[in-house]
């Protein structure tokens, strides 16, 4: 059965509700949050994370609910890891990444980004856009399951929604520039977007990553000083922007990073689209 046959089969799926058929891996498994208290568990698990672990700074309403919430939550979907062994809903849910689509944001009025960066190379680019943002996992699940669970969640959300570009900003930790200027040499030097998807930060938000002359990094040293959520993100051919940004409010210092999705769907999505092939035959 060619793709595009499986993609009409698909379209007579519950994906509307699911997103895509929950993908797993022994007791965990991968899935759009389908209820209002999943999205819940999303935002506790993502308080728990962001600010009593990683210093995020909350606002009264923040550490009153003891929920990480902002406006783009209710126009996202919510990528959710569960663990089966504690619960197949809600006390189950051990990751989460949030998604927002173009349209999605134009619902809004805006992505989550442009906070930081001028996308506007993208909002102007002839494709279908995916953010990805506000991702993190429990400190027990902090593993490669856990992660290549989210990696296969959003290649097969990529190529369901036929996404044609992700983005999103993601972070280093702290607000100081010079001890990450390894770092941010390396991505700069290495892994900058090329003119036509090279989203740049805020004039008023702007850090140097050109920082070391490139000559002298130890580029193993550098890569490895990285986030694995960065990491990531390099492995699948991703991008940066130009210029980083310090969120004072996270704790952390921000990258813009680009991904096309056919890199992407073409590393995670072969062996998903072989299961749903053998499904629809």
């Amino acid at each position: 059965m060619s793709v595009e046959k499986i993609m009409q089969s698909l379209s007579t799926l519950d994906l509307e509700r699911n997103g895509f058929p929950e993908l797993r891996g022994g007791n965990l498994g991968v899935r759009i949050a389908c209820t209002d208290e999943e999205r819940d568990a999303a935002q506790a698990l993502r308080y728990r994370v962001f600010y009593e672990e990683m210093g995020a700074k909350p606002d009264e309403r923040t550490r009153r609910l003891r929920r990480d919430i902002d406006d783009f939550d209710e126009y996202a979907d919510h990528l959710l890891v569960i663990d089966h062994a504690i619960s197949s809903g809600a006390k189950g849910v051990v990751g989460t990444y949030r998604l927002m689509q173009g349209d999605a944001a134009e619902k809004l009025g805006r992505f989550y980004s442009s906070s930081e960066y001028d996308i506007s190379l993208l909002t102007e680019f002839p494709g279908r856009l995916l953010e990805v943002g506000r991702s993190c996992v429990d400190q027990a699940y902090r593993g490669r399951a856990a992660m290549q669970l989210l990696w296969r969640g959003i290649a097969s959300y990529i190529f369901l929604h036929r996404i044609d570009v992700l983005f999103g900003c993601a972070s280093l930790p702290g607000t100081d520039p010079e001890p990450l200027s390894n770092e941010l040499t390396y991505l700069y030097h290495n892994h900058l977007a090329p003119p036509a998807l090279r989203v740049r930060a805020l004039p008023e938000r702007r850090v140097e990553m050109l920082r070391r002359d490139p000559q002298l990094l130890d580029h193993r040293r550098c890569l490895a000083g990285l986030p694995p959520l960065i990491k990531g993100y390099l492995r699948l051919g991703g991008y940066v922007g130009d210029g980083a940004v310090i969120d004072t409010q996270f704790n952390t210092t921000d990258v813009a990073v680009l991904v096309k999705s056919e890199l992407l769907a073409d590393k995670y999505y072969r062996h998903y689209e072989r299961r749903l092939r053998d499904a629809l035959d």
